[in-house]
């Protein structure tokens, strides 16, 4: 039997105006955007600068999603299973009912404030690393302190977050082995232990928060199995890999052969034609 996901993006995949032409035309999106109008008006208004600020740019991403997939429903789609990467995966949770949407945002809030916290504390950044294996990645990143492969995107896609003490290093050692680094756009070394104590903070944060039961399969970018404990995995997503290509695979063998993605860009239709073009995918 044939399965629809709903995929949500992540931090990274922002621009100024987003979801501001889902604003004027759909009420369902004006209840999401209207939770927080600071932040609508970020997100539609910018100015870039602004929007990029971790403590902006996660609530953004998160209300736009949401708003993407409360569009969908009032056109009548509706998922049979959800996943999202990274911070989607906030935003998934939400729509599969474990949380409401304002228990949901105010953990985003929560989670950015913390995240944001890090990244002042620990300067970083995270690039896509193409044209190389995943264990030539590896190796590299053995070799230089403070580089944690963490996204395992597609077939020839990693991204690496880095200590910005070791980002030349990277990038030389990257071009040597006939890589090619493209820097994205986030603030911090996210999914990599440079966060750890932003993963500490959210797990304590959880821990006075009631979930529900879900609704659907959600798949967790920690496992990439369908949730068990939402709590703990939700926490250590946050400093652990996002293990993309295998929760793709594995929604594929559980049947799912179409993926419509929510949110801002469509970054993540492309890492799943990769990843198999034989399944369909919409934005």
């Amino acid at each position: 039997m044939s399965k629809l996901a709903i995929v949500f993006a992540g931090q990274g995949a922002q621009a100024v105006g987003m979801g501001k032409d889902l604003y004027s035309n759909f009420e369902s999106a004006r209840k999401i955007y209207d939770l927080c109008p600071e932040i609508r008006d970020i997100a539609f208004n910018g100015p870039k600068e602004d929007l990029d600020i971790t403590i902006n740019t996660q609530p953004a991403v998160f209300l736009t999603d949401l708003a993407c997939a409360a569009v969908l429903t009032e056109k009548g789609i509706k998922a049979d299973g959800v996943a999202g990467f990274s911070l989607g995966e906030v935003a998934a949770v939400s729509y599969a009912g474990l949380m409401t949407t304002e228990q949901a945002f105010e953990f985003v809030r929560n989670r950015a404030k913390a995240m944001q916290t890090c990244t002042e504390k620990n300067k970083g950044g995270m690039c896509a690393v193409l044209k190389l294996e995943v264990n030539a990645v590896e190796e590299i990143c053995k070799k230089i302190p403070k580089t944690y492969p963490v996204n395992y995107n597609a077939p020839g896609q990693v991204v690496v977050a880095y200590d910005k003490s070791s980002e030349e290093e990277l990038e030389k050692a990257i071009a040597d082995a006939g890589g090619r680094c493209m820097k994205l756009a986030v603030s911090g070394a996210f999914h990599s232990p440079l966060m750890n104590e932003a993963s500490e903070a959210m797990e304590k944060y959880l821990s006075n928060i009631e979930m529900a039961e879900p609704i659907m399969p959600v798949y967790s970018n920690l496992t990439a199995q369908v949730y068990t404990n939402p709590k703990e995995q939700l926490a250590k997503q946050i400093n652990s890999p996002v293990l993309w290509q295998q929760t793709i695979e594995n929604m594929i063998k559980d049947g799912y052969d179409t993926f419509i993605e929510a949110g801002p860009g469509k970054t993540l239709t492309g890492l799943i034609k990769k990843i198999n073009p034989s399944v369909k995918t919409q934005i």
